[in-house]
């Protein structure tokens, strides 16, 4: 190419550069789109390469008033490292308790030697007194050990649970298997080898009115049990599969199994109130998703301990934790 002139080699250049330009801004040929447009997963379950924005800060959620905790999106973190921001999934109170139905011949002296604990732990947890006379057929709930039972109220602390009841930290950290020192309003802890205070300190729980819940099942709204542990009732309108509703906004707090309570979901309200929807046959929302009232959020079964076992023990167990409940 003897001769060629100097500006064909510039010309040349400048279209190899407006080529390469155009190269790397068709999606899916440069790597770096790749990582600013993750595969996502669709409503279909199905693969899709299609470009997503960017993950942005995390949402704050309120707790207890007073604290904040990032609302992650499930499939943006770990089952590990979403249970350290909203609280354990695997279960809503470990180790569990017992739910005992008293048998003829009874007492609380025979009952504590039968499971191992002393009879003030007995009387403690169902606010009984010490001398009183268990009926057959009466529930009882009993612990796994010596101690007590205390339902975490906002701003409540471990240091403060552990004097309230001459209890260690450690020991109820160790005990409830707890993965943080964050507590959560609405949690039961047991306090091993606690003692009952003579006055708990009061003015953190937060009194509701009546009107502040609508019903969690639809009508005729049936009452099957009145209230029994943890200020809980029981609804049912004689079928599987009622849809349940939250009875409040607010924000979905935990989900999960027991043995004790099958599927369940907590909801945390803005006043600091949470409640317990528990025998689930299928759950319909996650941790830290918001949750409008009357939003249906499962639907009725009999997963856990139910009576009658089976079908015939569908009904939805109903707890207020830190207020009254209005439903008694």
């Amino acid at each position: 190419m003897t001769g060629t002139h100097p500006l064909i080699y510039v010309a040349f250049g400048a279209t190899f550069l407006l080529l390469v330009a155009g190269f790397k801004t068709t999606d899916g040929l440069n790597p770096n789109n790749f990582l600013a447009s993750p595969v996502s997963l669709q409503d279909t379950g199905e693969l899709s390469s299609k470009r997503v924005a960017a993950p942005e800060t995390p949402e704050l959620m309120l707790v207890a008033k007073t604290g904040i905790l990032a609302a992650t999106p499930p499939l943006a973190v770990t089952p590990r490292v979403l249970g350290a921001i909203v609280g354990q999934l695997d279960a809503d109170l470990k180790p569990e308790v017992t739910r005992y139905f008293v048998e003829e011949g009874d007492t609380l002296v025979s009952l504590a030697e039968k499971f191992g604990v002393s009879v003030e732990t007995i009387a403690w947890a169902n606010d009984v007194k010490t001398s009183s006379v268990v009926k057959s057929g009466q529930e009882l709930i009993i612990l796994p050990v010596s101690g007590v039972l205390h339902l975490v109220r906002p701003n409540d602390t471990l240091s403060e649970i552990a004097s309230w009841y001459q209890g260690n930290v450690q020991d109820i950290v160790d005990f409830n298997g707890l993965e943080s020192l964050s507590l959560f309003a609405g949690d039961i802890l047991i306090v091993p080898n606690g003692k009952m205070p003579r006055v708990l300190p009061q003015g953190r729980l937060t009194p509701i009115a009546n009107s502040y819940f609508i019903y969690p099942v639809g009508a005729p709204y049936r009452v099957t049990q009145g209230l029994h542990p943890f200020n809980a009732v029981d609804f049912s309108n004689g079928q599987c599969g009622e849809s349940i509703y939250a009875a409040a906004g607010g924000t979905a707090q935990r989900t999960g199994y027991t043995s004790l309570g099958g599927n369940y979901v907590r909801i945390l309200h803005p006043n600091g109130v949470v409640t317990y929807y528990g025998h689930l046959s299928s759950i319909l929302t996650n941790p830290g998703a918001r949750v409008l009232q009357g939003q249906i959020i499962g639907y009725s079964g009999y997963t856990g301990y139910t009576i009658p076992r089976g079908p015939g023990g569908c009904h939805l167990h109903f707890e207020v934790r830190g207020a009254a409940n209005p439903f008694r």
